[in-house]
This record gives structure tokens, sequence and C-alpha cells, in this order.
């Protein structure tokens, strides 16, 4: 009998665990938590955990931003779509007045407005549906072992590096400098009229359900009608939406209030890819980006020290504890992309990575830390990466992925 079909003590009937994954999981987390609080402080552990947090409700959720978008294309339902709305509301009006608190130390994802968001944002969105996910969601399928995922994974680390060379380059172009809409309209207009822009968006999102199906389809959000019960919901999924809502906002906000920034996920990729690089001998202190204080500060320090790094290290460990605790790992990891599909993981991945440097950032650090800044750079990014995301899903029949 193998590991993942064996009850521990004290579990119900039919709760079948990996126990293999949890323990290596776990493992994991003592280890580097442990060598996190030597290498750097207290509040780098915090960080480290809240990103673990994170994984698990981003998987037991299912909370991908992708499929969202691609199920409100194709299949015309909303679920996805009005979940991410809310999270963004929610974020909104939590993180808007601590941003604007006048605490010392907290600082927005605040970006400019132009030729290099435009391009990097679209080309982002074609390459989450080829890639199979954004930035988080890479990051949390890797996780839970798929093995597709980890092409793209390495793939988006390579076109980041890619488009950290060029985007000097790039913001040379046409443009203008951040726009902060709480600068125009204060804090509460400034949410206000991020409601409203939301409120919009849901309005158009369930009319196309309506239109297509008649009536709006609810029962994602609050319960999904599980046999068992709410507990053994929390443990082992899946989670309702509201549940992974209600986390990932706290979790942006403890990030901000812990870390003095929202949460991000990509800038992570480019230290990788660079740290790689100069491993085998490439001086990337050669190139502009990493010349700027904050790049060459995590170029020359231990990813230990970097808050990105740190947690996206423990949400791919959050998703392969809660990949364990639903014994879904071994399902994830027989998913092994061959021909074409391998093709759209490496495509997907480099325009993935490429983007979100373009595009200053991914689905976390641009669109859901951008809206909860009150940035404008976000709302653009959101149109432009939804109109790449409609290229991506037509192209991916032509790579033999399922719509």
């Amino acid at each position: 009998m193998s590991n993942s079909a064996v009850l521990q003590p004290g579990i119900q009937p039919g709760w079948q665990i990996d126990r293999f994954i949890v323990s290596t999981a776990i493992a994991g987390f003592a280890l580097l938590g442990l060598l996190i609080w030597l290498e750097t402080a207290p509040f780098m552990v915090a960080l480290f955990a809240i990103g673990t947090v994170l994984g698990m409700a981003l998987f037991h959720g299912a909370f991908g931003f992708t499929a969202g978008w691609r199920n409100l294309v194709v299949k015309k339902r909303g679920a996805g779509m009005r979940a991410q709305l809310l999270l963004f509301a929610l974020s909104s009006l939590v993180m808007v007045p601590m941003l604007n608190s006048g605490q010392p130390g907290l600082t927005g994802n605040i970006a400019p407005v132009g030729t290099s968001l435009v391009v990097g944002s679209f080309l982002f969105g074609i390459g989450m549906q080829l890639g199979g996910g954004c930035g988080s969601g890479t990051l949390f399928t890797v996780g839970a072992g798929n093995i597709r995922m980890v092409v793209t994974l390495i793939f988006f680390i390579a076109g980041a590096v890619l488009g950290s060379i060029n985007l000097p380059w790039w913001l040379d172009q046409p443009g203008f400098d951040p726009v902060p809409l709480v600068n125009t309209f204060g804090v509460s207009g400034a949410i206000l009229v991020q409601f409203i822009g939301l409120g919009l968006i849901a309005w158009w999102v369930n009319r196309i359900e309506r239109k297509a199906h008649g009536s709006v389809e609810r029962d994602e959000l609050l319960w999904k009608g599980q046999s068992h019960g709410p507990l053994r919901t929390l443990v082992s999924g899946r989670w309702p939406f509201t549940w992974a809502i209600l986390i990932l906002a706290a979790g942006n906000a403890l990030t901000l209030a812990i870390g003095g920034a929202p949460w991000s996920v990509t800038f992570a990729f480019n230290v990788w890819g660079a740290k790689a690089l100069e491993v085998v001998g490439v001086n990337m202190s050669q190139f502009e980006f990493w010349t700027w204080d904050y790049p060459a500060m995590a170029l020359k320090d231990s990813v230990l020290t970097n808050i990105p790094s740190v947690m996206n290290i423990g949400l791919l460990l959050g998703a392969m504890l809660a990949a364990g605790l639903a014994n879904r790992f071994n399902e994830a990891s027989r998913n092994r992309p061959e021909g074409r599909q391998f093709l759209a993981a490496v495509v997907g991945g480099l325009l993935l990575g490429y983007g979100a440097r373009l595009g200053f950032g991914c689905n976390i650090g641009a669109l859901f830390s951008g809206i909860a800044s009150a940035s404008l750079h976000a709302w653009i990014w959101f149109a432009c990466a939804f109109a790449g995301s409609l290229i991506g899903i037509r192209l991916r029949p032509w790579f033999r992925l399922p719509n």
C-alpha cells in the first residue's frame, strides 16, 4: 500500500493524505524557516510563513487568474472573475488607507504608464494562457507537482532576465510618470472610483453569463456543497472562493505591514535567473538594470534576504503541503508535456517573464497589489493583459491545449 493511501490516526474515513509529501513540505518549512531566521530577522520568517499560507490558499481555493479569465471567454462563466474583483475591492478598502495613513516605511506598487507597460502586460496575457498560469499560478502548480509548469517556470525566469536587460530601452519609449489615484481623488475618492470600476466590470461579467446561460452561477462563492464539514475542507480543500479571498487579502495587507510593500512575485524570478547566470560566469552588472539600487542589492545579497524570494519559496511549500493534504500531488505530477504542449510551456514562459518585467509585475504585483495601491497603471495592465489573454486563448488549440 502506498503512503498516499494510508489514513492517519483520527482522520475521518475516506480522507487520505500523502504522508511523504506532507512530511517533506513540513520539513522544508522548518529547515528553511531556521535558515531565514539565522540569515536575517524574525520579520522575514513571518513573511515566509505568510507566503506558505498564501500557497495553501491558492491551491485549496483553486484561485487561478488564468483559468478564471479563460472560463469567462470560453464557457461564459464568471465565478472566477467575480472572485478576483471581490478580492481587489476588499484589498483596496484595506490597503489604500494603510498606504496613506502617514506611517513611515510603507510603499505602494505604483508604476509608470507607457509603452513598456502596454506591451509587457499584453505579452504577459498571451503567455499566461500558453504557459498555463500567471506568476502565482505558476508557482502554486509547480509546488503541487505539475511537471508542465516546471517547464513554464524555467522559461519564465529566463524571460524575466531577458526583460531586465531590455527594460531600460523600453522605459525610454513614450510614457509618463506614475499616477496614484489618491493624488487626484483623495483616499475615499480613490477607493470609490475603483469600486465603480470594479462594479462595472462585474456588471459586464454577469451580463455575459446571463446572456449565455440565463442566470448567474453563485454557488462557487460561499460554499461548494462538500459532503464533509468546514474543518476538513479547511485542511484538505477545496475551499469556496470566499475563504481564499479573505486569506489572500489578509496576506497582502500583512505583507505590506511587515515588509513595507505589497505582495509581489516576479522580481524574485529576475534575481534567481541573474544569480544563476553569475554562477556560470556572466557579469550581470554590465547591464543597466542590475546597476540600479534595488536590483544591485538583491543580486549581491542572499536570496534569503529578498522578500519576494522568501515568500515565493514559502508559496511553493504551502502549495506542496496543500496538495499532500488533499492527496493530489501525484495526480498533478503525471501531467507531462509533449510536443506542442512542451513548446507552449516554453513560449508561454518566455512571454510571461519578459512581459512581467516590462509590465512591472504579474497578476499579483502589477494587478492585485497595483489596484490595492490605487495606481492607474494597474487598470491599464488589467485591460492590456486581458486583451493579450484573448489572443492566447485562440492560440491554445494549435498547441493542443484544451480550452
